[in-house]
C-alpha cells in the first residue's frame, strides 16, 4: 500500500465516524465511493478517447503531427493515471461505511443486569433508598454545588428499601455498569480512586436537556458508558489499595499544597497533570477557560515535549536501547498519572514515534505520524471522535505543524524565540477556534494576546512542577520546600488571568454556528495552508515577481480573514437585526421569559444559581446576546432573584426593574443587584404597579405585586403571568381585578379555577412546570385551549410568522 493510499483509507475511517452521528451518513459515503470510482472510469474513457483521435489535416506543425501519430497507435498509447484510482475509492467508501457500523456496535448500552434497570423495575426512584457497593475508578472532585463526584463501578447492590409498604425488598443483588455518584463532602474526606466503597442513596435517570444550549447530561453519561446516577447521603470506604498511580498523584498534590497553598497547590498540579487529574476549584478553571488559557490545565503535547526533552538530554551517553526503554517508560508512567486523556495519549504516541525517531537516527513525518495515531485510537475506541479533548488536541497538533512554518517564515525579521511565541499560539488557536465557537459560542477577544504573554510563566511553572512533582515521589517535604520557588511565578499568572477577566469584553458571544459555517471555516484555514501550493515560488524569478507574489500570499490572507469574519458574524448580525422571538424557558416553578426584539433583549426573572448557570446564561450565549436591555423581576421569592448578581458576572444589565413587593425575602440578594447595576452603570427602578411600561414593542403592566399577576402585552398578543395561587383563592382574585380576556396564560402549573378560565378565555395556556395534574390538563383540553407545558414540551419559542413551536417535538421521546 502505498502513502496516498494510506492517508485516503485513514481519513475515509475518520470521515465515516464523523458521519456515524446521522442514519443516512453510512449510505452517503458509499455513494459517495461508488460515485467517485464511476467518475474516475467515465474521465478515463474520454482521455484515452482524446488521444487516439486521428491526424487532423490542419495540423502543419511537424511535433504535433508525430506526437499523434506516436499515440494513435493504440499498442503505444499510455493514459495517465488518475490522482486516487477507481479501486481506491470503492474501498475507501467501503471503509467510510463500515466505520459507522463499527461505531455503532461501540456504543455503550446499558445490560442486562445493569444497575440503570434498577430504576425501571422499581418504578419512582426517589422511593428507592439503595446501598451499592463498588471500586472508585476516577478521581473524585468537588462540584460547582459544593459536593463531591466520581465514577464507580458497581458491583453489588447490599439492600433495596422502599418507602412504599406495598414495594418488595431486595437484598444482595448483583449488578454491573458505572454509576455516576454524587456525595457531600463531608461524606468523601478521604477519598481516593481506586477505593472500594459502599454508597447509600437514591438512584436517578439522567434527562435530555429540556432548553437551547444546555448541557446534555444523558449524552455525556452514555458516552461515558453511564446510565444512572446516584445522590449519596452516606459513604462507606471498606478497602484502601496500599500503592498505586492514584496514591503517588495524590502525594505529588499534597507536596506542592503544602509548599504554596490549596489555590496554587492545586493551579500547579493540574498545569503538569491535568484538570482531570487533579480537583482545581471551579472558579480557577473558569477564568483560565475565559482568557482562552484552558489548554494549560490539560496535559498535552507541550507537557510530552518538555518531558521528552529532559529524558534525552539526561540520557545522551547510553545506548539506544536503554533511551528508548527509559523514555516509554517515563511516557508510560506520566500517561498513568494523568488519568490516560484522549489528549494524553495522543501526545504520548506521537511523543513515543518522536523518541524512536531521535534514537534510531530516522526521519519522522509529523503528519503521518499524527494521521496513524488518531487511527489507532479511534480503532481502539471509536467513541473518542466525540471527545472534545481528543478533537481539540488534533486539531491543536495540526495547526502546529502546517501553519507554524509559514508563519515562522514572515516573522524571519524577529528573534526566533520570540517568532516562535508569537506563531505558536496563533496556529493553534486558528485551528481550534471554529470547534470553540461551534461548541461554546463563545470566542475571547484577548486570547491569542494572552497565550503570547503567559508563555515564559507557563515555561517555567511547567518545567518546576514536573521537577517538584519528581521529588514529591522520594521526598513530599523536599518538594514542598523546591515548590516555593514557584510562588512569584504563579502569582503573576493568576494577576494576568484575573486582570484580563475584568476587562469588559473579555469574551464575547457569537451564538450558535450551522454545520455549514464549520465546515466554511475548515475550508479557509486549509485553502491557506494551501497557498504555498497554489501560489507557489518559482526559481530564476526577479525581485520583483517574487514581491508580488509575496503581496499575492498577503492578499490572500486578508481575505481570508475577512471572509472568516463575515461567516460567523453575518448570519448572527441579520437574526439580530431582524427577528423577534419570545421564549419560555423550561424551568421548574420558576416563570423565565426571554424576548429577543431584535438588537434588543428583555429578560424576565432569573432563577437561583443553578438555573442561571446551567439553564439562562447558556441559551443567551447561544443566541449570541452580550447585553441585557430590560429585567424584570415579578415574584419577591429568594429562588427567581438570587440567580441575577451571577448573571451581572457575565452580561451588562442597562436596566433592571424590581418588584415593589415586600424584600423580606430576599433583601440581601436584591442589595447585592443593585450594588453591582450601580458599579456596572446601570439603573436600579421599580416595576410601576397599574402603569404601562413600554420596552421596545413589549408593553408590561404589574395588575398585582403580591400574587404575582403581570401583563404583558407582545406584538399583538396579550399575555397573562399569574403566580402560584392557589384555586380556592382564584375567585377572590377576578372580584379584586377587573380582568380581561387574553390570548396567552402563562402559570405555575397548579390547579385552575373553572370561572377564572371562563373570564380570561385565552386560546394558548403555558405552564412552567414540572408535572401537570390530568384533571388541569382535561379541562383546558375540553374548553379547547391549546396546552403546553415545559416538563413535557421543553422551552417554547413564539414569533409572529410561525406562533409557537416547541423545543422538543411530538416524535422525540420525553425522558
Amino acid at each position: 500500500m502505498n502513502q496516498t493510499a494510506a492517508i485516503a483509507l485513514g481519513l475515509a475511517y475518520i470521515v465515516g465516524l464523523l458521519m456515524a452521528s446521522f442514519s443516512w451518513g453510512g449510505y452517503s459515503l458509499l455513494a459517495l465511493g461508488v460515485g467517485m470510482a464511476i467518475m474516475t472510469t467515465i474521465w478515463q474513457y474520454k482521455l484515452r478517447g482524446r488521444l487516439i483521435k486521428p491526424n487532423s489535416p490542419t495540423t502543419t506543425n511537424r511535433r504535433q503531427r508525430q506526437r499523434r501519430q506516436r499515440t494513435s497507435d493504440p499498442d503505444r498509447l499510455t493514459v495517465p493515471r488518475p490522482p486516487i484510482p477507481r479501486s481506491l475509492w470503492l474501498v475507501a467508501g467501503l471503509i467510510g461505511f463500515l466505520a459507522t457500523l463499527y461505531f455503532q456496535l461501540q456504543t455503550p448500552q446499558p445490560g442486562p443486569h445493569d444497575i440503570s434497570r434498577l430504576i425501571v423495575s422499581g418504578g419512582n426512584a426517589e422511593n428507592l433508598v439503595i446501598t451499592v457497593w463498588g471500586r472508585v475508578i476516577s478521581s473524585p472532585r468537588v462540584t460547582r454545588s459544593g459536593n463531591v463526584q466520581f465514577w464507580l463501578q458497581a458491583n453489588l447492590v447490599n439492600q433495596i428499601t422502599s418507602n412504599d409498604q406495598n414495594s418488595p425488598v431486595q437484598v444482595n443483588k448483583t449488578v454491573t455498569g458505572k454509576l455516576y455518584v454524587t456525595v457531600p463532602i463531608l461524606q468523601a474526606t478521604g477519598l481516593q480512586g481506586n477505593e472500594t466503597v459502599s454508597v447509600t442513596g437514591t438512584l436517578y435517570a439522567p434527562k435530555s436537556p429540556l432548553n437551547p444550549g444546555s448541557f446534555d447530561f444523558k449524552a455525556y453519561l452514555a458516552r461515558q458508558g453511564g446510565f444512572a446516577g446516584m445522590y449519596g447521603r452516606h459513604l462507606s470506604i471498606n478497602t484502601t489499595p496500599r500503592w498505586g498511580l492514584s496514591r503517588v498523584r495524590q502525594r505529588i498534590v499534597r507536596a506542592k499544597v503544602q509548599g504554596l497553598d490549596v489555590t496554587k497547590g492545586t493551579l500547579l498540579s493540574a498545569m503538569v497533570l491535568g484538570r482531570r487529574a487533579v480537583d482545581i476549584s471551579p472558579e480557577i478553571s473558569d477564568r483560565f477557560v475565559r482568557v482562552g488559557l484552558a489548554h494549560t490545565l490539560a496535559a498535552s503535547g507541550f507537557h510530552v515535549s518538555l518531558l521528552l526533552g529532559v529524558v534525552l538530554a539526561l540520557t545522551a551517553r547510553w545506548s539506544p536501547k536503554l533511551r528508548l526503554v527509559f523514555g516509554a517508560t517515563i511516557l508510560l508512567l506520566y500517561v498513568g498519572l494523568t488519568g490516560g486523556s484522549a489528549s494524553v495519549l495522543r501526545a504520548a504516541l506521537m511523543g513515543l514515534a518522536a523518541l524512536v525517531g531521535v534514537v534510531m537516527k530516522r526521519q519522522v513525518r509529523p503528519l503521518a505520524v499524527l494521521l496513524a495515531v488518531a487511527v489507532f485510537l479511534l480503532l481502539w475506541n471509536p467513541l473518542l471522535i466525540q471527545d472534545l479533548g481528543f478533537q481539540f488536541s488534533f486539531l491543536a497538533t495540526l495547526g502546529l505543524l502546517v501553519t507554524v512554518p509559514p508563519l515562522m517564515r514572515s516573522l524571519q525579521w524577529l528573534p526566533p524565540v520570540i517568532a516562535s511565541c508569537i506563531a505558536v499560539p496563533i496556529a493553534a488557536t486558528v485551528w481550534i477556534l471554529p470547534l470553540q465557537i461551534y461548541v461554546f459560542n463563545l470566542v475571547s477577544p484577548f486570547s491569542i494576546f494572552v497565550n503570547i504573554l503567559v508563555v515564559p510563566f507557563i515555561t517555567v511553572i511547567t518545567l518546576g512542577g514536573m521537577l517538584t512533582a519528581s521529588v514529591a515521589i522520594i521526598s513530599p517535604w523536599a518538594a514542598a520546600a523546591l515548590a516555593t520557588a514557584l510562588y512569584y511565578p504563579l502569582e503573576g499568572l493568576i494577576y494576568i488571568v484575573e486582570f484580563f477577566n475584568d476587562l469588559p469584553g473579555n469574551s464575547i458571544a457569537v451564538g450558535s454556528l450551522y454545520m455549514a459555517q464549520l465546515i466554511g471555516l475548515y475550508t479557509i484555514n486549509i485553502l491557506l495552508c494551501l497557498l504555498p501550493i497554489l501560489l507557489p515560488e518559482k526559481v530564476g524569478k526577479t525581485d520583483q515577481k517574487k514581491k508580488t507574489r509575496n503581496h499575492s500570499r498577503f492578499y490572500a490572507v486578508i481575505a481570508g480573514i475577512l471572509m472568516a469574519i463575515a461567516i460567523i458574524t453575518l448570519p448572527m448580525a441579520y437574526a439580530q437585526f431582524t427577528q423577534f422571538r419570545v421564549t419560555v424557558l423550561a424551568t421548574a416553578e420558576k416563570p423565565i421569559l426571554v424576548v429577543e426584539d431584535r438588537d434588543r433583549v428583555l429578560l424576565v426573572n432569573a432563577g437561583d444559581e443553578r438555573t442561571v448557570k446551567f439553564t439562562v446564561l447558556p441559551f443567551l450565549l447561544r443566541q449570541g446576546i452580550n447585553q441585557i436591555d430590560w429585567a424584570i423581576l415579578t415574584h419577591p421569592q429568594l429562588g427567581l432573584t438570587i440567580g441575577f448578581p451571577h448573571i451581572l458576572d457575565t452580561l451588562p444589565i442597562h436596566k433592571f426593574y424590581d418588584t415593589p413587593a415586600s424584600k423580606n425575602a430576599y433583601q440581601v440578594s436584591a442589595q447585592a443587584i443593585q450594588n453591582k447595576i450601580v458599579s456596572a452603570q446601570g439603573q436600579y427602578l421599580t416595576l410601576p404597579v397599574q402603569q404601562n411600561l413600554d420596552l421596545g414593542e413589549t408593553q408590561v403592566t404589574l395588575i398585582n405585586a403580591e400574587v404575582p399577576l403581570v401583563e404583558f402585552m407582545i406584538s399583538d398578543r396579550r399575555w397573562l403571568l399569574m403566580g402560584n395561587i392557589p384555586k380556592e383563592q382564584q375567585s377572590q382574585l377576578l372580584q379584586q381585578h377587573d380582568l380581561s380576556p387574553v390570548d396567552v396564560l402563562w402559570w405555575l402549573g397548579n390547579d385552575l379555577n373553572a370561572q377564572l378560565l371562563e373570564t380570561l378565555k385565552p386560546q394558548v395556556a403555558i405552564a412552567t412546570t414540572d408535572t401537570l395534574s390530568p384533571e388541569t390538563s382535561q379541562m383546558l383540553e375540553n374548553l379547547n385551549i391549546q396546552l403546553f407545558w415545559t416538563g413535557r414540551d421543553g422551552a417554547l419559542h413564539w414569533t409572529p410568522q410561525q406562533g409557537f413551536s416547541p423545543s422538543i417535538t411530538a416524535d422525540q421521546t420525553v425522558d
